[in-house]
């Protein structure tokens, strides 16, 4: 898994850990926000209005943290708004690269061939990971916002009151507290949690992932006993976020990344609670398995070394 160092794609660049292996993910780099009216968002920088057609979103069928990008962009109406390109689903020497595999769509807006690429064309001198999704501003000619969390509060609100745009609230303001704090118990122990166990390089630091991987799988599945959501009665971000990594469980992490202490499809409340949302109108086109399945098996060499697809 290669990186940009000062504007430079180095392909050999180790993965983030530390000394005692474990997994050290890296931080998002481009913090913007658009606002209606083009004012800063908390700390941010100005001048990234809510218009039609200005912004393009960048991401992978593949990747939890872009999945859940694509999935608030169909659910709250705004795919005639913001543009998409989709990577395929190889990461080889060259990063995530535009191509013509199915489901793919190419870059229509920079003509990158690279996802680098537009990284440089951002900061010629970035230094950092490359990574979905990517939120870009066509007019300013650069990225507003590589962060995944931002992006779906972004279009949770910044585009209301625009002609088509759905008046859905995936972060009412009685639930936000609540809905912070369980995201932060899914984020590190869960939607992070699998990473953390399938590239921990030390039998301690994998030990440790697993089971706090698992115990919070289990005090989700008790949580759900009780209600259908995980916040409230109602579909938040919280279960969006959530339902990107339950998806993609039983068919990679479980094996492959060794998160198997248990199988999703053996948690009763997590698995109905899975089904649920994936029936809801609009989800399950979003779920593309064989780019899923593509992308982990055959761009983790360093796990898989035979790059072999199972069944």
């Amino acid at each position: 898994m290669g990186m940009l160092v000062e504007g430079t794609w180095v392909s050999d660049a180790a993965y983030a850990e530390k000394s005692d292996g474990r997994f050290v993910r890296w931080s998002s780099t481009f913090r913007n926000w658009i606002t209606p009216d083009g004012g800063a968002g908390p700390g941010r920088q100005a001048g990234f209005k809510a218009e039609p057609d200005r912004y393009h979103l960048y991401i992978s069928l593949a990747c939890p943290w872009a999945h859940r990008t694509l999935i608030v962009r169909r659910l709250k109406g705004l795919e005639d708004i913001i543009g998409l390109s989709v990577v395929q689903s190889l990461m080889g020497e060259d990063g995530w690269v535009f191509g013509d595999e199915p489901g793919a769509i190419p870059d229509t807006v920079n003509g990158a061939r690279k996802l680098s690429e537009l990284y440089v064309r951002a900061d010629p001198q970035f230094t950092g990971r490359v990574t979905v999704p990517i939120l870009w501003d066509r007019r300013q000619n650069t990225i507003v916002n590589n962060e995944s969390a931002d992006i779906i509060r972004i279009f949770n609100s910044a585009f209301d009151g625009i002609a088509g745009v759905r008046p859905l609230d995936l972060y009412p303001e009685p639930l936000r507290g609540e809905i912070d704090d369980i995201n932060a118990i899914v984020y590190e122990a869960i939607n992070n949690g699998v990473y953390r166990a399938g590239f921990a390089t030390t039998q301690a630091a994998y030990d440790e992932a697993v089971t706090i991987l698992f115990d919070a799988l289990d005090r989700i599945e008790e949580r759900l006993g009780s209600q259908r959501y995980l916040v409230g009665d109602q579909l938040t971000e919280a279960d969006w976020r959530l339902f990107t990594t339950l998806i993609r469980f039983d068919p990679v992490y479980h094996g492959h990344f060794k998160c198997n202490i248990r199988a999703l499809r053996e948690y009763p409340n997590l698995w109905n609670y899975l089904r649920d949302l994936y029936q809801v109108p609009g989800i399950s086109d979003l779920v593309n398995m064989a780019h899923i399945k593509a992308h982990y098996y055959a761009s983790h060499r360093h796990i898989n070394p035979a790059g072999i697809i199972p069944a």
